[in-house]
């Protein structure tokens, strides 16, 4: 902790104070959430920064698309336009944000959209000709006037909660006391080979409530980049000088997976909007090299003066153990929703 943030411990103090009242005025009812008769998952954190809630969005997907009809729901963070917005075929990372774009680009059988009022965004939805059976809310932990039915609380294993404060002091949006209303916590950006005994640890320290369930992740990198063509073996790249580039919340393991010593490594700010200035700094830089990115940073660049030099790696996110139990909670979930609602799947894939 520097030591700025110290001078700003009672602006800390204080600021947990207003968002611990928020809370109990929205648990008490005081303020009003809105519930739908659909499920609704919300995935989120209760820190700023990276804590993987991209790749566990796209493992709900692939978890879930094949057997109903899913709608994501985002902020669309930075994005240029207003309201809401139902991704099409006009639709690019500036209109959308860069997260909710590349669902759109991956998942052809998804609807995609973004709305900082969420509740007005599930509205919007439902009100759709095809109608989503599933909703998955991005980053939308504090957004207390929707009452989602499930909430995954996502905390990075090297930056757990527990060990976090309140901003500005510390990096928490909310009191750790946030934690409760989780019904899965996933302790994301693991070590593969955690033991079991640090899982134990890590157990103990978050205090979980006996209703919640604990599960541990690691991101996995694909073996091969991707261009607008072709595609190349990561082993084989790693042999070549090459310019990587990343503009996320911690590109330090990105890195880390492909650079040799002759590499070049460029780091911008999270959901960073390249500017002219940009683009043309990247490219004195590259000197004709190849330039690999991060996939979030690539639905950026893929239309850019840089697109015959740029490649993208895709990421996801992989259990330690106990995957299956994960995915038989989700779906028993969705279930249990709809015989409560009394919903029909005629369409439904077995």
């Amino acid at each position: 902790m520097n030591v700025v943030r110290k001078i700003l411990f009672p602006f800390a103090i204080l600021y947990g104070f207003i968002t611990s009242i928020r809370n109990y005025f929205f648990d008490k009812g005081i303020l009003k959430s809105t519930s739908f008769d659909i499920p609704v998952i919300a995935v989120g954190n209760l820190s700023v920064g990276g804590t993987g809630k991209t790749p566990q969005i796209e493992y709900l997907i692939r978890l879930l698309s094949d057997k109903y009809k899913i709608a994501t729901l985002s902020r669309g963070y930075k994005r240029k336009s207003e309201g809401f917005v139902l991704a099409d075929s006009t639709s690019n990372a500036e209109i959308l944000g860069d997260e909710p774009f590349q669902f759109y680009q991956k998942f052809s059988n998804i609807q995609v959209a973004v709305d900082a009022d969420r509740t007005n965004g599930i509205t919007k939805l439902l009100s759709q000709s095809i109608k989503p059976e599933i909703i998955l809310l991005d980053d939308a932990y504090q957004h207390r006037k929707v009452k989602a039915g499930f909430y995954i609380l996502l905390t990075s294993y090297d930056d757990l909660y527990a060990d976090d404060f309140m901003l500005p002091t510390g990096n928490l949006r909310e009191s750790r006391s946030g934690a409760n209303r989780a019904k899965i916590i996933i302790v994301t950006k693991c070590p593969k080979d955690l033991s079991d005994q640090k899982q134990t640890e890590i157990r103990l320290k978050l205090k979980l409530t006996s209703s919640q369930q604990i599960y541990f992740t690691f991101i996995d990198y694909d073996d091969e980049i991707y261009s607008k063509d072709e595609k190349i073996a990561v082993s084989e790249i790693k042999k070549e000088s090459k310019l990587l580039l990343a503009g996320i919340a911690k590109p330090k393991p990105f890195f880390d997976y492909l650079k040799n010593e002759n590499d070049e490594c460029l780091t911008y700010p999270d959901h960073h909007h390249f500017s002219d200035g940009d683009l043309e700094e990247i490219h004195k830089k590259t000197q004709s090299k190849k330039i690999i990115t991060t996939e979030k940073d690539y639905v950026r660049l893929k239309d850019s003066k840089l697109v015959s030099q740029l490649y993208y790696l895709p990421i996801k996110s992989t259990f330690i153990n106990h995957q299956q139990n994960f995915d038989t909670t989700i779906l028993e979930y969705i279930k249990t929703i709809q015989q409560l609602r009394g919903l029909k799947k005629p369409n439904q894939k077995i």
